[in-house]
């Protein structure tokens, strides 16, 4: 099979001081996660059964927090 482009010479001094580099440099690493502040909530989404759910909201407002002092009860914190 006949190839009509010419064969391109590479430099190879530079090929290979290319893949040495990409090899030897350190990766960038991720900027470190800023510390958490003390009694900052987090927004999660959670699936719990819907009788649990009731059972909290039955209540009126405030369920979330009750939700999140019963589970912290149990982690036992």
């Amino acid at each position: 099979m006949k190839n009509d482009r010419p064969r391109r010479m590479g430099d190879s001094r530079q090929d290979a001081e290319a893949m040495f580099k990409a090899v030897t440099t350190k990766p960038v690493e991720a900027p470190a996660k800023a510390p958490s502040l003390p009694g900052v909530k987090e927004m999660v989404s959670l699936r719990i059964d819907k009788d649990v759910l009731e059972h909290f909201q039955d209540d009126g407002p405030g369920w979330q927090d009750r939700i999140n002092d019963a589970l912290r009860k149990a982690a036992g914190k």
